[in-house]
Order: structure tokens, then sequence, then C-alpha cells
């Protein structure tokens, strides 16, 4: 079962995962998500998150000599694209939002519940319980994936009241679950050492600029992508290594998460500074 610390994570993490992607589900019509997936090149960029970023973050920790606990947090989120945070990114930087939406809440969970667990399990020399975290992934994110759009189906009125408010509890449950691991594991977090902090940066600039490149033809979807391939689902991350992993591996999840939130705010800087010295170009 776990320490009560433990449980309580997976619990909120569980909450955080399931209900962001419930109300994701609440918000979105199955037109609108044709329509945002006919713009963008699916194939290129499903191939680029869950085969070049994962083959990225193996190099990576092996060039570097990453210690294995560290090493095991590092391709768990390489393994684990399009946070819940890329809407919010890209709002930011002025992106695509209907996109974000349905890369984020649509395509990428649907395909993490096989595809994840499949690269950790191929990638990692532990033991990786594959059918327990296949059952898992699939009744936090299928599931409540599918409710909340067949909810918006019938009911959208009562789906678009309540789809802001559990996006804010789910946020908050995340945020909870995520400052217990940072406690509870705060010493190996400021322990990481510079040659995981060197991979997990290395990951998310050749990560983003990765999907820039396989975003598409238009400026805004590039944004969206970009983000989503630079910043990897941290709850989704945590959640695996509670069902498979030691209390360190989630510590290793949750400093590197932290930096690819860093980093991400950083590019969203970048992305407005940059487009605002574009359009006082143009002006002058």
């Amino acid at each position: 079962m776990g320490s009560p610390l433990e449980i309580s994570i997976r619990i909120l993490t569980t909450l955080a995962l399931g209900g962001l992607v419930f109300s994701a589900g609440l918000q979105l019509k199955w037109t609108e998500v044709a329509q945002a997936l006919r713009r963008c090149p699916q194939l290129k960029i499903a191939a680029v998150n869950f085969l070049a970023v994962p083959a990225l973050a193996f190099a990576l920790i092996r060039l570097l000599d990453v210690p294995p606990e560290i090493a095991t947090g590092i391709i768990l989120l390489g393994a684990s694209p399009f946070a819940p945070v890329v809407p919010t990114f890209t709002r930011m930087a002025r992106g695509d939002l209907a996109l974000a939406a349905a890369l984020t809440g649509l395509m990428f969970p649907a395909l993490s519940v096989f595809l994840t667990p499949l690269i950790c399990a191929m990638s990692m020399e532990v033991r990786f319980n594959f059918g327990s975290t296949l059952g898992l992934l699939l009744s936090t994110v299928t599931l409540p994936l599918a409710a909340g759009m067949t909810l918006n189906r019938f009911y959208p009125r009562a789906s678009a009241r309540a789809a802001k408010w559990i996006q804010g509890v789910s946020e908050g449950a995340g945020a909870i679950g995520l400052a217990l691991v940072v406690w509870s594991e705060f010493r190996n977090i400021i322990g990481l050492g510079w040659r995981p902090l060197l991979a997990i940066g290395i990951m998310s600039e050749l990560s983003f600029l990765a999907g820039w490149w396989c975003g598409g033809a238009d400026r805004p979807s590039r944004i969206v992508v970009a983000f989503g391939t630079s910043n990897r689902n941290i709850a989704l991350a945590i959640l695996i290594a509670a069902q498979n992993f030691s209390t360190a591996v989630m510590g290793s999840v949750a400093g590197c998460g932290l930096v690819l939130i860093l980093l991400g705010l950083a590019h969203v800087a970048c992305l407005r500074f940059g487009s605002r010295l574009h359009t006082l170009a143009r002006s002058a």
C-alpha cells in the first residue's frame, strides 16, 4: 500500500490528472477537435513526442552518466508529452488555443494510455508493471475524457459551467501533490546535481525546437506543438512513478519537472518579446 504520504500523493495526482482530462472533455466538441487536428501533421507530431523525445532522454542520461533513479524520472518525463499547462502557456504566448485543447485534452491523453507504458517498459532496465499501469491510465485518462465529451454532447451549458471549477480543483490537487513530493524529497531534489539538470535542460530546448519544426505551417500552431513537446506531463509521470517505483523517482520527476516549467515560462517570455519586436519593426 505504501506510507500515508505516498497514498496521499497518489490520490492527489490521480484526482489532478483525471480531473484535468475530464474538464478538458467538458469543453471539447468533436467538430472543433476534428477541425483543429486537420490543421496539423498528427503523425509527425506523435512520432517526435513518442519516439524522438524519449530517445533523446535515453541518450542524454547515458551520455551524461545520470544516476539510475534520477534517470528513471527523466525517462518518465520523456515518455509523457503535452502537460496540462500547455493551453495556459499557449494563451500567454498567443498560440492556437483550439489546437492546444485538442492535442492536450484528446489526442495525446488517448495515445499516452498505450504508448507511455510501452516506452517505459522498453527503455527501463528495471521491473515495470505494464498491465497495471495501462489499467491505471485507462481509468484516469480515457474514461474521464470520454465521460466529459459525452456530457458536453448532451448537456453543453451545464458542462461549460462545471468545467472551470473542476479544472480549478484539479489544478489545486496537482499543485498540492507536487508540493508534497517536493517536501518529502527536498534533499534529493536539491541534490540532483548538474548532470541531470543539464540533461533536462538540453532535452527541453531540443524538444521545443523539434516541436516548432513539426508544428505546421503557421506560427500559432507551431507555438502549441513546441510547448507540448518541451513541457512534459509531470502528473502523468508522478502517477506512473508512484505505481511502479520508489519515492526517490518521484522526487526526480518533481525536480526535473520544475525545471521544465521554468523553461516553459522563459519560452513564453521570449515569444512574447520577439512578437512585440516584430510588430514594432513592421510598424516602423
